[in-house]
């Protein structure tokens, strides 16, 4: 996945424009290393699935 369309899917999640991301084993990875570096990282959430999937949402409140 290139660095651009997770940095563009993160932005989408953060500004609401879409509700949640699955993010497949092989994705993980390299989404999780540009989504650790952004400030509001402690407004996503991840939500494991079967098969090593994650369902990424962003919240308004960070967690703690």
């Amino acid at each position: 996945m290139e660095t651009k369309e997770i940095e563009r899917i993160l932005d989408q999640l953060a500004n609401k424009e879409i509700s949640e991301y699955k993010v497949s084993k092989e994705q993980f990875m390299d989404f999780r290393q540009l989504l650790i570096k952004r400030p509001d990282f402690k407004h996503f959430r991840g939500i494991a699935e079967h098969n090593a999937e994650i369902i990424y949402q962003y919240t308004d409140t960070a967690r703690s």
